[in-house]
């Protein structure tokens, strides 16, 4: 089993919202990431998608861009994004979600050896938000710890970024360094912000990888 990440997919498919006026990487960025993702993705692997999936407002109105995503290989392993507004209570969610298609909320799931876990995450202006955060982070964390076996790996998602541009330490890294998390996923930056983080970098034993889209060329990170 491969396990591959991308974010920020921003579909629309009822009703067509034009991403293209974000800039040309957005121009039929689409067709770019089922062409790459039928190239590297069989069924027995699994793909990461770091929130902001779909920007429907409504949960009906986001079963169309899932079971799009739903027909390609592999299987699929969501969190909530900022954008994800159409995202309701986790039950309702999951009742929508397709054979093979997983959402995380507050707790992990293990497929073939492998633990994810994750949250959303967010701007680090807003305490009182990071404080809940860091919450649902340990809830998370310890799902997956709980089910931990010998050396199993733990993935991790946020959709935002864990630490600033300084990648000082921070509440959530010192919490997934606590559980032994090995690798990151986040999205959420994108090319229009200019900004200064990598697309890999290591940081205290864990590796974290930045999987918006457009910063990743509408290509999927091979993580494991």
């Amino acid at each position: 089993m491969k396990v591959f990440a991308i974010s920020d997919l921003h579909l629309s498919i009822n009703n067509s919202k034009p991403m293209d006026i974000f800039g040309p990487v957005w121009s039929n960025y689409i067709d770019d990431i089922i062409k790459d993702w039928k190239q590297k993705v069989t069924d027995e692997d699994v793909v990461l998608i770091a929130g902001d999936l779909s920007w429907a407002m409504k949960l009906q109105d986001a079963i169309e861009d899932i079971n799009f995503l739903s027909k390609l290989p592999g299987k699929k392993i969501i969190i909530r994004g900022n954008h994800d507004y159409w995202w309701e209570a986790i039950g309702k969610v999951r009742k929508i979600l397709p054979p093979n298609f997983y959402a995380l909320q507050n707790d992990s799931i293990e497929i073939d050896g492998v633990i994810f876990c994750g949250t959303r995450g967010w701007s680090f202006d807003d305490n009182k938000l990071i404080q809940r955060e860091l919450i649902r982070l340990e809830m998370s964390l310890n799902s997956a710890k709980m089910k931990q076996n010998a050396n199993q790996t733990i993935i991790c998602m946020l959709h935002y970024p864990p630490f600033e541009k300084d990648f000082a330490n921070t509440e959530f890294t010192n919490l997934l360094e606590k559980y032994g998390v090995k690798s990151v996923v986040y999205g959420h930056l994108h090319a229009l912000t200019k900004n200064t983080y990598n697309l890999v970098c290591q940081k205290n034993g864990i590796t974290y990888y930045l999987t918006s889209c457009d910063m990743v060329r509408n290509k999927l990170t091979q993580i494991l």
